[in-house]
Order: structure tokens, then sequence, then C-alpha cells
């Protein structure tokens, strides 16, 4: 099967995405007339409408509930297929999409994905920060092959390749009080000013469950849904952030804060998922790169 077979389908599914022939339209650079025609050819031929049709946009039908999880199976299958011909060549292409807790995005995920393109640089990748609940939904809608994510939700849709427990750190400057010690305690910490994460992430989900258990009393004083942000922040005051080890720099690295483990009495640690669609056999490059992380994290 071609792209040129696979375009009707690619054109549901742009449709599907944006909610809107028009914004459909113009992501696939046609125009809206004539992305409204082809759509139509394909309801004529398949004898139901694949989308309400609605004041301001569109959305999907029953029917077009049912089309679009073909359509993307086709299409996902069609880019495995293209993976392993390229192989057959001994030139391995192909993209790998990767949804992503924010602490992989500083230095993990660079890493990983520059050692893999050094040996195959022909292989592309896009990689989106999606956080738990996110993460795994853009898994199920196959916006994704792979997902790294800490403290997911683990819908049942989704297979879980590797996890690697993660203790939480504190994230703290140089000089500070609590800098020489090797593990903190909660309790050190309502001393200082304490920065957060929002709701939605793995870091707070843990703190949360830890402080329900406490009776220590945290001062938050800044919260943010940046991780960079927070890890950075320390540097200016005495105030103490939390992250997990793989979000962190290398010890001496250069860099203006250190962190220290949080004793697993007062937080346990977390988990770090690594997962894919159950059931889904992945293209090739993005099989390989899961392969390869997967590798690295049952050693870290």
């Amino acid at each position: 099967m071609s792209s040129r077979h696979l375009m009707p389908l690619q054109y549901v599914d742009a449709i599907a995405r944006a909610g809107s022939i028009r914004k459909a339209a113009e992501t696939l650079a046609i125009t809206s007339t004539a992305l409204n025609r082809r759509l139509l050819t394909l309801e004529n031929e398949l004898g139901v409408d694949i989308f309400e049709r609605l004041p301001r946009g569109v959305r999907l039908s029953t029917a077009g509930e049912l089309l679009i999880a073909h359509i993307r199976g086709q299409l996902s299958d069609f880019e495995k297929l293209k993976s392993q011909i390229a192989d057959l060549s001994g030139e391995r292409r192909g993209h790998v999409s990767i949804a992503c807790s924010q602490a992989l995005l500083p230095y993990f995920l660079p890493e990983q994905i520059s050692r893999y393109r050094r040996d195959h640089p022909a292989v592309t990748f896009g990689v989106s920060l999606r956080d738990r609940a996110a993460a795994e939904q853009s898994l199920v809608e196959m916006n994704t092959d792979i997902a790294i994510v800490f403290e997911p939700v683990r819908l049942r849709e989704i297979q879980v390749l590797i996890t690697t427990r993660q203790p939480l750190h504190a994230v703290m400057a140089k000089d500070h009080p609590l800098a020489g010690r090797e593990t903190i305690r909660l309790r050190d910490c309502a001393a200082f000013p304490i920065g957060l994460p929002t709701a939605q992430y793995g870091v707070r989900h843990l703190i949360d469950l830890a402080m329900l258990r406490s009776s220590v009393d945290l001062h938050i004083a800044v919260e943010s849904d940046s991780f960079e942000f927070l890890r950075h922040y320390p540097s200016r005051e005495r105030l103490i952030s939390f992250q997990i080890p793989v979000g962190l720099p290398v010890a001496g690295t250069g860099e203006s804060i250190v962190s220290r483990k949080v004793d697993t009495r007062d937080v346990p640690e977390g988990l770090l998922y690594l997962c894919q669609l159950k059931g889904r056999t992945l293209p090739v490059a993005a099989a390989k790169f899961a392969a390869q992380v997967e590798a690295v994290l049952e050693h870290s």
C-alpha cells in the first residue's frame, strides 16, 4: 500500500485531530472545499457520516470512532512496514515518537536520542511533554510510539516494558544548611520555604501522599508546572524543591544546586515506567530505541 492510497485515511485523521475541516485543511495545505469534497466521497462509500457537523467544527460520530481506530492502526502498520523494508537494505530509517514526563527532557532523552542517532542518523524523533494520564492517552490514540513517565495512572490498554525505582531528591543551593547531609527528612524541610510542582505531576503526587501520613507541615512558597524552574530556583534563596534522579544533572558539572535523597521512611520511592500500547507491534526504529532505553533503565 502506498502513501497515496493512505491519503483519504490521513485526511480523516487530520480532521479528527483538528476538530475542524478548515483547520485540518490548513495543516494539509489544501483548500477546505477540496478536503470536504473528499470527506463526502468517503462518507458516501461507507454509507454513514464519519463526522457530526457542529456550528463550530466537527466531531466523530459513533461510526467515525470505529473508523479512526482502524485508520490509526493502518497508518501505524504502514510506518512499521516502511521501517522493516529500510532495514532490508541495511539503512535503518523511520520516525520515533515519544511522550514523556518533564524529568526526562533535560538530560536523559537528549543523551539517549543522540546515542541512537550516532548509529542511525536517518531516524527522526518527535518528543512531546506528556505527564501521567496524558502520556498514556497519547499511546492509546497512537499519537506516540512509546511513553516514559513517572508514576503514571496505568490504563488497562498500556503494556509496561520496564519499571525503575526513582527515590525523591531534595534540591537546594550548594550553601544551604541541609546541603551537608547525606539524606533529608521531611521534618528538616519544614524550617524552609518549599517549591512544588502542580497537582498533575508524579513528584507532587508522592509528596501529597507523604503529607497525608505525616504531621509535618511544609510551607509551600512556590508552585510551578515547570521542573526546570523548580530545579534552578533554589539557587536564588534557601528554598527546597524536589526532583527524581533521572531529571538531575550529574554531580560535579558546575551546577549551582545540589540534591540530597529524601529518606524513604518519609517518601517512598516512585516508579519510572517505559510503556507502549498493548498489542501493538512497534515500527523497527521505535522498537530498537525502546530496547536501548530499556537496557539503560535496567542497569540504572
